[in-house]
C-alpha cells in the first residue's frame, strides 16, 4: 500500500466505504465545542442537528464528546495554569459535564432524538465482564434508537487509570462494538504533506492506505501542520481503529456541513482505509485496552518466532523480567533495544518466569515443582506490535 492513494482512487474507496458504514462513532473535541464563552451552542446545536441527520438515515452513532472541564473552567472562572493539579480538573470535570449534557439534551431535542449519557474510566474496559456489560448497553440503547454520548468520567479516574485521551477512548469504543468508521471532527481541514505555510510544495493528503512511520514522523515535525492539535494521538487511534479493520476520517469539526459532506461523497478531510487484517475483538481487547504489568525481553530468536513465525513464547528466549505481575497479567514484550513487539496475558507470574527464563520447556517442572503449560505466553493470548502501520 502506499502513502496516499491518489484523488481519483480515493474518492472510491471513500465512498464505497461511507456507503457501507451502518454503526459510526464520532468524536469532538474541545477546540471544536469551546470558544471564549465556554460551550459553543451555535457548534453543539449543528453537531446535533447532524447526527440526527445520519440516524434518520437508518445508521447508528455514538458520540464521543469532550469539553467537559472547558465548560466547567468557565463556570467557575478558573484560569488554566502550566502545572494544573488533577483534584483541579476533576472539578472543573464534575461542574461541566452536567452544562455539556444539558447542551446536547437541548440541542437534541429539536429533533426528537433521545440522547444517553454514559461516564466511562479505564478501569471499566480493562475488567473482561465491565468491558462486556458496557458493549451490551450501548447496544441496547441502539435498540431504542438512542445516540450515546460518551466521555471520560473524569471526576474520579485516578491518573495512572486514564484513558490517555478522547481520541484514544473513541477509537476503543469505535472496536468494541464493531463500528465500521472512527470521524475525529478536529481543528485542522486535513492533513498535509508538509506546512501548507512554508513549503509551497505541500498538498492535501485526501485519502491515507496506512499509517506509517513515514506519516508518523511527519507528525512529529515541530512547526509541522501535522503536529497541530494532537495530531499524534489521533493517528494512534486511527491506527487502532484500522488493526480491527475500520476506516478512519480526520476533518474540521467547525463546517456547517461536515458529516453530510462526508457521507454525500465530497472530498474534505483526510480518510484512512481500514487495515489489510483485522484482530478479533479478544485480541483488541488484549492489544489496546489493557495496560501492561509488567515487561518480558526476549532473544533475537524469541523475537522472529513471535513477529515473523505467529508462535508462542517459551521460557528459553526471555531474557529478562521486569515488574512484578501475577498469572494472567497483561504483559509486553521488548526486543534487546527495548522496542515494544507484543502484547499478550501470562500464564506464569513474574517470580516464576523469573525462575525459568533462558531454560527449556523440559526443565519447567523440575525447576517449579510443577508445569501448567509449556508457554509463558500461548500465541492465543498475543499480539504482534510494532510493525508497519500497526501501534
Amino acid at each position: 500500500m502506499t502513502l496516499q492513494m491518489n484523488n481519483d482512487d480515493g474518492l472510491y474507496y471513500r465512498q464505497t466505504l461511507f456507503d457501507q458504514a451502518k454503526r459510526v462513532v464520532i468524536k469532538v473535541g474541545s477546540a471544536v465545542l469551546t470558544g471564549d464563552n465556554g460551550l459553543d451552542e451555535s457548534v453543539i446545536a449543528n453537531i446535533a442537528r447532524q447526527i440526527s441527520f445520519l440516524q434518520s438515515s437508518g445508521r447508528e452513532v455514538i458520540l464521543v464528546s469532550s469539553g467537559a472541564v472547558a465548560a466547567g473552567r468557565k463556570r467557575l472562572g478558573v484560569v488554566k495554569t502550566p502545572h494544573e493539579e488533577l483534584r483541579v480538573k476533576q472539578a472543573l470535570a464534575a461542574t461541566g459535564q452536567g452544562l455539556l449534557m444539558q447542551a446536547y439534551e437541548l440541542a437534541f431535542a429539536e429533533f426528537r432524538q433521545p440522547v444517553a449519557q454514559v461516564l466511562l474510566t479505564h478501569a471499566d474496559l480493562s475488567h473482561r465482564g465491565r468491558y462486556l456489560n458496557v458493549r451490551n448497553t450501548i447496544r441496547t440503547l441502539f435498540e431504542f434508537g438512542v445516540v450515546p454520548i460518551i466521555n471520560e468520567n473524569d471526576t474520579v479516574s485516578a491518573e495512572e487509570l486514564r484513558f490517555s485521551d478522547n481520541d484514544t477512548l473513541g477509537a476503543l469504543m469505535t472496536n468494541m462494538i464493531g463500528a465500521d468508521m472512527f470521524i475525529i471532527l478536529t481543528d485542522v481541514d486535513c492533513l498535509y504533506t508538509g506546512h501548507p505555510v512554508e513549503d509551497p510544495d505541500a498538498r492535501p493528503m485526501y485519502t491515507v492506505a496506512a499509517v506509517t512511520r513515514e506519516i508518523e514522523r511527519m507528525a512529529g515535525q515541530a512547526g509541522s501542520a501535522l503536529g497541530t492539535g494532537g495530531m499524534m494521538a489521533k493517528l494512534r487511534a486511527v491506527k487502532m481503529v484500522a488493526a480491527c479493520g475500520g476506516s478512519s476520517f480526520i476533518g474540521p469539526g467547525r463546517h456547517p456541513e461536515i458529516l453530510k459532506a462526508l457521507f454525500s461523497g465530497e472530498l474534505v478531510g483526510t480518510f484512512f482505509l481500514p487495515g489489510k487484517g483485522a484482530l478479533n475483538r479478544r485480541k483488541h481487547w488484549i492489544a489496546y485496552v489493557l495496560k501492561p504489568q509488567g515487561f518480558l525481553v526476549v532473544d533475537d530468536g524469541a523475537r522472529r518466532a513471535l513477529v515473523e513465525q505467529g508462535r508462542s513464547l517459551l521460557p528459553s528466549g526471555i531474557v529478562e523480567v521486569q515488574g512484578s505481575f501475577a498469572v494472567g497479567a497483561p504483559v509486553h514484550c521488548l526486543d534487546r533495544q527495548g522496542t515494544v513487539i507484543a502484547a499478550g496475558l501470562s500464564n506464569y507470574d513474574a517470580a516464576d518466569i523469573e525462575r525459568i527464563k533462558g531454560r527449556k520447556t523440559g526443565e519447567i517442572a523440575a525447576i517449579l515443582g510443577t508445569k501448567d503449560t509449556d508457554e509463558v505466553i500461548h500465541r492465543d493470548n498475543l499480539v504482534v506490535l510494532g510493525r508497519e502501520g500497526e501501534i
